[in-house]
């Protein structure tokens, strides 16, 4: 091994390039996804956006297809690190960072320190293959459960605060969309982060948070039932129906038939490539005895079912960054996957379900259907703003904290330059690096040697065959290109592995 690799090794902050050629998740893509694509292509072909998301996965991390070469500006200390797919499908580091960055905006420029209480709402079966694809469908879904949840917190508020008008109190929350449930199945339900109160301008003219009690089981069942009939009426003005989906299955199916099919085996949790086609899917069940739960606070009207168990004092902003980096976090957990001796794929739960469930055996090309299904369409947005926290709420400058520039350790230099490069329009999101300090108490822009503390600074960005193999040898860079004032590290955009 050459001393450029030996220098990927843990360092001594806890720090080490990811390797994702040694998990299972990237092997079981690599051995099986060309065959998968093959029989999808006899039978019309997978959508681009599917396509190209399994193949920048393949290529995520590895050091093959293009690498930075980073040393320390004192003592040369020397690392590597691989491109990221940045893919929003299944790949478990791009869609980790996408969780820790959405975390931290959420805890730091959208919600205010006010009480705060998640609400679930889970749909019904039949109408869950049709959402996750049609964006625009559940867009309406999505605005018909925030109005049922928002007429109960004005309603609640004109009772208990005495308003004059429901019309007085102004709400707001912030949805993740997510897309599958423990097993890998689509089931595209709702996460909301509601504010646990309301807003009332006061006879100054200032906006004054007041919060409510929490919410009665009769409270939760009227959010449930006006969700359940808001979401008829909406189906119904598109030909739909809450009670079956063949129309929406057959119009998917003519736009995108492998598709269709991906979504409709894994909505349904049946084989589709397996030993058994059709049939339901294997699971491994380990009797438990049911405990009742009916204190729980949760409604369940037609399929459709609220939950509104979480709540707390949004001043715990350590416990508002875990709960939002819950609700975005990725679809699949690596651990818990594991090849069964019969060669199937067994992906356990974190929590069994009530009747002991606790695993599922997916034949391998079954796993990378539901993998497939996983893949949001392009535009299809994962995080929604409502109410005074929404993006044009004439209000929201008033409620949400700002943004408040952070102090990230200084950017990578790409190259010593004699002039000063031009400074780069601010991101869009957070630096890898000031994530990694965030989450993780992690400068990796510092060399890890005890007692140097110099700055890491980009030496080489590899992207040709021969540029690659000879950085990973560990030969220096074979000229160094002059310097360019119109590129700079945060224009390059490179997530590190």
């Amino acid at each position: 091994m050459s001393a450029a690799v030996q220098t990927c090794a843990t360092r001594a902050d806890g720090y080490a390039r990811r390797e994702p050629e040694a998990t299972l998740l990237y092997r079981l893509v690599r051995e099986h996804w060309p065959l998968f694509l093959e029989r999808a292509e006899a039978h019309g072909g997978l959508p681009r956006f599917v396509v190209r998301d399994f193949e920048e996965y393949l290529r995520c991390g590895v050091l093959e297809h293009g690498l930075v070469h980073l040393a320390c500006s004192r003592c040369g200390h020397a690392m590597v690190v691989g491109f990221s797919c940045k893919r929003r499908g299944f790949c478990p580091s791009c869609l980790g960072r996408r969780m820790a960055d959405i975390a931290a905006h959420l805890v730091d420029e959208v919600l205010p320190e006010v009480p705060v209480r998640q609400w679930v709402c889970s749909l019904p079966w039949a109408m869950r293959s049709m959402l996750a694809f049609d964006r625009a469908l559940c867009a309406e879904v999505l605005a018909v459960f925030i109005g049922a949840l928002s007429r109960s917190l004005r309603w609640r508020a004109k009772r208990t605060l005495g308003l004059r008008s429901v019309e007085d109190a102004l709400v707001g929350a912030v949805t993740v969309i997510q897309r599958s449930d423990g097993a890998l199945r689509v089931n595209p339900h709702f996460h909301t982060i509601a504010l646990d109160g309301v807003y009332v301008r006061d006879e100054q003219g200032e906006l004054v948070f007041h919060p409510l009690p929490a919410p009665s089981a009769e409270e939760i069942a009227l959010v449930a039932g006006r969700t359940h009939a808001g979401i008829a009426a909406v189906l119904e003005r598109h030909g739909r129906s809450l009670h079956g989906s063949d129309d929406a299955a057959e119009e998917t199916a003519s736009e995108q038939p492998v598709l269709a099919s991906c979504y409709a085996a894994s909505a349904g949790d049946l084989q589709l490539l397996g030993a058994a086609p059709g049939q339901k899917t294997a699971k491994l069940i380990q009797p438990v005895r049911l405990v009742s739960s009916s204190s729980e606070p949760l409604a369940e009207v037609g399929g459709v079912n609220v939950h509104a168990k979480v709540a707390f004092d949004g001043r715990d902003r350590q416990r508002l960054e875990r709960l939002c980096r819950y609700l975005a976090r990725p679809p699949l957990a690596q651990e818990r996957l594991a090849l069964h001796p019969d060669g199937r794929v067994r992906l356990g739960f974190k929590a069994a379900w009530k009747d002991g469930t606790h695993a599922v055996l997916l034949d391998p090309l079954d796993f990378i259907a539901r993998l497939a299904a996983l893949v949001p369409p392009p535009r299809f947005h994962m995080v929604r703003y409502h109410g005074v926290l929404a993006a044009h709420a004439a209000v929201r400058a008033e409620v949400v904290p700002g943004r408040e520039p952070p102090s990230p350790p200084p950017q990578l230099p790409l190259f010593e330059a004699r002039e000063a490069p031009l400074e780069p329009p601010p991101p869009s999101r957070h630096p890898w690096a000031w994530l990694l300090r965030r989450v993780f108490a992690v400068e990796v822009s510092v060399c890890p040697r005890e007692g140097c503390e110099g700055r890491m600074r980009v030496v080489e960005i590899a992207i040709k065959p021969d540029d690659v193999a000879r950085a990973l040898e560990g030969q220096p860079p074979r000229a160094r290109p002059p310097p360019n004032p119109k590129v700079s590290a945060g224009q390059l955009k490179l997530a590190f592995a």
